[in-house]
C-alpha cells in the first residue's frame, strides 16, 4: 500500500521519493513536509514535482498522472480571444511587476474566497524571481493591471503556477503573451499541472507522467539565457 513520504527540512533538498510512489487518492500526492527553500523548489520542478497546499497544512508535494501541458505550437487562439487581443487595449509585459501579479493571483475570488498562495509561498516565489527562476506576465489596460500569470522557468520549460484576471479575458491574454515569449525564446513546453476545460479550450492536453518526465530530461537545463520579450 502506498503512503506519502514525510520530508524534513534537514533532508537534502534534492531528495524526493520516486514519482511512482504518488498516491491515487488524492491523485498525485507524493510527499509532505520539508520547506520552500529555492534549492528544494528547483529540485522539485526539475523532477516534475510542485508544491500545493492550504493554510494550516504542511507543504504538500504533487506529481499528477496524467500531466496537463501546453505546447506553444498547439496554442489555440479563439476568434473571440483574437478580437480581444486586437481591440481591448491590452498591453503585455514580461517581469515588470512580479509582486503585483503574485498578489493578484492570491487575492480572494468570487468562486473561491480562500487562497493557497500563503505568505510562505509568496515569499518563496519572490525569492525565486529575485534569483531569476520565476517570471511574470502582466496585462495592462490604461495603466492599470488587468490580469497576469506567473511561473518557474528551467531551461526550455515554463512551469505555470497561477493566473488571475480583473477584466474579461485578461488571463487568456496573459497566456497568449506567454506563448509568444516561449516562441521568441524557443521554449518547448508550458506545464499546466492539472487539466481543466478552460485550458483545454486553449490547446492544453493531458499526457502520461512518464512522457512528461522524458520532456523534462530533454529540455530542463541548469543554466539558461535570460528571457527576451517578443
Amino acid at each position: 500500500m502506498k503512503t506519502i513520504t514525510w520530508l524534513s527540512p534537514q533532508d537534502a533538498p534534492e531528495w524526493f521519493p520516486p514519482l511512482e510512489q504518488a498516491l491515487e487518492e488524492p491523485a498525485g500526492l507524493l510527499a509532505a513536509g520539508g520547506d520552500l527553500s529555492p534549492e528544494r523548489l528547483i529540485a522539485a520542478y526539475r523532477r516534475g514535482i510542485f508544491p500545493w497546499y492550504s493554510p494550516g497544512q504542511p507543504v504538500l508535494w504533487w506529481s499528477p498522472d496524467p500531466r496537463a501541458v501546453l505546447f506553444p505550437e498547439e496554442f489555440h487562439c479563439t476568434r473571440s480571444l483574437a478580437k480581444t487581443l486586437r481591440n481591448a487595449g491590452f498591453s503585455p509585459s514580461l517581469d515588470r511587476d512580479f509582486t503585483a501579479v503574485i498578489d493578484g493571483c492570491a487575492a480572494p475570488r468570487a468562486a473561491s474566497p480562500g487562497t493557497w498562495i500563503t505568505s510562505e509561498m509568496r515569499a518563496a516565489y519572490l525569492e525565486l524571481h529575485r534569483l531569476g527562476h520565476a517570471h511574470s506576465i502582466e496585462i495592462w489596460r490604461a495603466g492599470a493591471l488587468a490580469g497576469g500569470l506567473y511561473g518557474v522557468r528551467l531551461g526550455g520549460v515554463i512551469f505555470g503556477e497561477s493566473m488571475f484576471s480583473r477584466e474579461r479575458d485578461a488571463s487568456k491574454a496573459a497566456l497568449a503573451h506567454l506563448v509568444a515569449v516561449c516562441r521568441r525564446n524557443t521554449l518547448a513546453v508550458i506545464d499546466c499541472q492539472l487539466s481543466s476545460r478552460h485550458l483545454a479550450s486553449l490547446g492544453a492536453r493531458a499526457i502520461p507522467r512518464r512522457q512528461f518526465q522524458a520532456l523534462l530530461q530533454e529540455y530542463v537545463r541548469a543554466a539558461a539565457a535570460p528571457l527576451v520579450a517578443p
